[in-house]
């Protein structure tokens, strides 16, 4: 006899099944489907000696303490605004509003709030509120800052019942050195579920973590992706972007370029450990306007890039070399690292051995 197949539980009920095994222990040893960062914020707050019957109060952190955030995210909120004013005209027939916090989960901004007067939207919607997981239990914006990536948080996957009103989209803000510096929070109250305000959020996030990053004093702004998919001039929020300061140093980047070009730490990290070419060649590659220039990496792979200066000349800038000699100095520094290998050099750079004599003879090589 076939074994009769049982429907999926509707949200709602995988949810309540979810809290009661973790929250409650009343639905036997196998805990239905929910996602990991929910839990491990749930056990947070049971580890804390929080029961999801507490009545959460949302307080504002001090004046003091408010003030400090204020001033030491001063940057987040003016590269934010203006993107989230971009972002309330999205959302406006939803019922949805954003929040901007900080990395400690209070609130430095609030968008465009729906016209319905709501208590559960006033107690959230305000500057200096303190959203945090110890404060309000699990939330998009304390899941967010937990886990540092986007999130996606319904109703009664909230640990506390005072905020299970919530449906809630969070994404994280970087700063140009890839820390953590608050977060984006989409946030509706009693309404329906929209997934696709991930996207929205994650895609808010990326355009307010490329403000940081081109506001950045630097001397050269690079724009790249792989070949073939770079964007248009000015940059899509789609591409990788680095920015170079006069020493040749890379001094920042955004997410996608720490992806592509595998980045660790905070940096400064230098453009030629980076890039297979020397950095006067990255700085000429200014003056071809919006061409894109391909440059190889020392891993063997290359990439698209398009150059932007924004003052300094860029290093060794007294008798910076021309263009032909940077790609002569860039040759005989692959060939250098190949350790004489003329193969191993012209597989790196993607050029042909033949090119790669030539240029050695015509350097004296």
């Amino acid at each position: 006899m076939e074994t009769p197949v049982r429907p999926a539980p509707d949200r709602a009920g995988a949810i309540a099944l979810a809290r009661g095994h973790w929250l409650h222990g009343t639905q036997g040893r196998h805990a239905p489907p929910i996602e990991p960062w929910i839990t491990r914020s749930w056990q947070r707050c049971l580890a804390a000696g929080r029961q999801p019957n507490e009545r959460v109060q949302f307080d504002p952190v001090s004046a003091p303490r408010l003030r400090q955030a204020t001033e030491a995210s001063r940057r987040l909120i003016e590269a934010a605004r203006p993107v989230m004013d971009r972002l309330s005209r999205a959302i406006a027939a939803t019922r949805y509003f954003a929040l901007l916090t900080d990395a400690e989960g209070t609130v430095l901004d609030v968008g465009a709030l729906p016209a319905q007067e709501d208590r559960a939207i006033a107690d959230i919607a305000r500057v200096g509120v303190d959203l945090s997981e110890r404060a309000v239990g699990t939330t998009a914006i304390g899941a967010t800052l937990a886990e540092q990536a986007p999130v996606w948080l319904h109703r009664g996957e909230h640990f506390f019942d005072d905020t299970s009103v919530y449906t809630c989209a969070g994404a994280p803000l970087f700063d140009p050195q890839g820390r953590c510096i608050g977060m984006l929070d989409l946030t509706g109250v009693q309404v329906e579920e929209r997934p696709e305000l991930q996207h929205l959020a994650r895609h808010a996030g990326q355009a307010i973590g490329n403000r940081l990053l081109r506001a950045q004093p630097h001397a050269l702004l690079l724009q790249l992706n792989w070949p073939g998919c770079l964007g248009p001039v000015e940059g899509a929020d789609s591409d990788g972007l680095l920015v170079l300061d006069t020493d040749g140093c890379i001094t920042g980047a955004n997410a996608l370029a720490r992806q592509l070009l595998g980045l660790q730490g905070t940096g400064p990290w230098p453009a030629d450990e980076v890039f297979a070419a020397p950095a006067p060649l990255l700085f000429d590659a200014a003056s071809r306007g919006a061409a894109p220039l391909e440059v190889p990496l020392w891993n063997g792979l290359r990439t698209q890039l398009r150059a932007t200066r924004s003052g300094g000349t860029g290093p060794r800038a007294a008798g910076r070399p021309r263009l032909k000699e940077a790609q002569d100095a860039w040759i005989r520094q692959a060939v250098d690292e190949a350790q004489g290998n003329v193969a191993e050099a012209a597989r790196l750079l993607g050029v042909s051995r033949a090119t790669v004599y030539r240029k050695l003879g015509r350097r004296g090589g």
